[in-house]
């Protein structure tokens, strides 16, 4: 939930930012800080854990950090082409997705409180999304390439899911990042970098870097040692939420009754999942 609270109130700073700076430089920044503040709070227990271990972390982590970057490659190119609410939703399919997926890899279907969830989570985020989706009806490519986002998105929560439990985790964690850092700086080559330094693009790089990538990324790979990845997709529909009020506050959004509608929903579908019956004695 802080993952998905931190990711969501940084939309706005990253919206600013890009219209300053090309999307893999800033993808490049703020992945390679991330790097580099990781190794540096990460290298002396990776150090005594032994280069073997450590080894193997990282190359799970560098699996799940193909996905991750594959994710965010879509996501951009696919709003090139359609809409900020369809990107949303479509984006947030991976909810869906995950439980499916893994499925079909684990060939074990989500119990009937996760499927109730997503089917209410799901929900949540199409009246989080209403204006824009009854706006934008038709299925373009743009849409596409989301739904391939959300594909990318997947497959990153199990493999990382996959890795956390059974790998070092401050090596997934490090490997992921440094995996998307190196990809997007070699995608510099297909778009030019483009950058004006200004205090809000500084800003940007800075507090996503380390609060919505190192801090991030170190705690969602945590978490899910901890917890399953259909469990983890669901939590992170908050962050469309956190998104809004953040919006609302800031960027001076206005809150209508099925944006709140969509949240109330969000909110139901998690508590569906977490809030467990206490345990006869």
């Amino acid at each position: 939930m802080l993952v998905a609270l931190v990711w969501g109130t940084t939309f706005v700073v990253v919206k600013r930012a890009l219209d300053e700076i090309s999307t893999f430089y800033f993808l490049a920044s703020r992945f390679g800080l991330a790097a580099l503040c990781m190794l540096v709070l990460f290298l002396p227990g990776m150090s005594r854990a032994g280069w073997r271990e450590t080894g193997r972390g990282l190359l799970g982590g560098a699996i799940a950090g193909i996905f991750l970057w594959l994710g965010y490659v879509l996501q951009t190119f696919g709003l090139k082409f359609t809409s900020a609410g369809n990107s949303g939703f479509l984006t947030g399919l991976y909810i869906v997705l995950v439980p499916l997926v893994g499925a079909v890899i684990y060939r074990k279907l989500p119990g009937a409180p996760e499927a109730a969830g997503i089917v209410v989570a799901t929900a949540g985020m199409a009246f989080l999304s209403l204006p824009s989706l009854t706006a934008n009806a038709s299925m373009n490519r743009g849409d596409l390439l989301t739904v391939g986002c959300a594909l990318a998105f997947a497959f990153h929560l199990l493999i990382l899911g996959y890795y956390a439990q059974r790998e070092r985790v401050e090596a997934v964690a490090l490997g992921q990042v440094t995996c998307t850092a190196l990809l997007s700086a070699a995608s510099l080559v297909f778009e030019p970098p483009r950058a004006i330094w200004s205090p809000e693009v500084v800003f940007g790089v800075v507090s996503t870097g380390i609060f919505a990538t190192a801090l991030a990324f170190a705690l969602q790979t945590w978490g899910q040692k901890h917890t399953t990845p259909t469990r983890t997709a669901l939590i992170f529909t908050l962050e469309p939420v956190f998104a809004l009020v953040a919006a609302v506050l800031v960027g001076g959004e206005q809150l209508t009754h099925p944006r709140i509608l969509g949240g109330c929903l969000i909110l139901a579908g998690i508590l569906t999942v977490e809030l467990k019956p206490a345990p006869r004695t």
